[in-house]
């Protein structure tokens, strides 16, 4: 069985993010997906909605086997129990996928980083987007 893993803040869940888990789930068999805790949410805005919450949405979404909230202070942490085959990283997402990969293997997770490129190209298909939509109907 092939466990692929996604990563995100999926904060204002809207057609990217499904398009995103759809394309990772295709990789493999199982889709675990780790929501990314605020506190560790430092390269955009913090997110509008809670941890808890977040994850409630994601762990909703029929596409997703199993969904957990990240770690408070180490983002690798629980790549240790999930043990993926394939970390997905979306389009837009900042990591260097050979960085990753190196930094994964360096604890001990033999996983290959996979870079999906497919997008929405929609005027809410980004969270940033939404919320400015929202502030100039205001």
């Amino acid at each position: 069985m092939v466990r692929v893993l996604a990563t995100g803040t999926f904060d204002i869940l809207h057609p990217g993010h499904l398009l995103y888990l759809e394309e990772a789930k295709k990789l493999g068999d199982e889709l675990w997906v780790i929501v990314a805790c605020s506190s560790m949410v430092n390269h955009k805005p913090k997110p509008v909605l809670s941890d808890d919450q977040r994850l409630k949405m994601v762990a909703a979404l029929k596409v997703v086997d199993h969904a957990v909230l990240g770690n408070n202070h180490d983002m690798f942490k629980p790549l240790k129990d999930i043990r993926p085959d394939i970390v997905v990283l979306g389009h837009d997402q900042h990591f260097n996928a050979e960085q990753l990969e190196e930094k994964i293997r360096d604890r001990g997770i033999n996983a290959k980083v996979v870079r999906v490129t497919a997008y929405e190209r929609c005027n809410t298909c980004s969270t940033g987007t939404i919320v400015k939509l929202i502030k100039e109907k205001q």
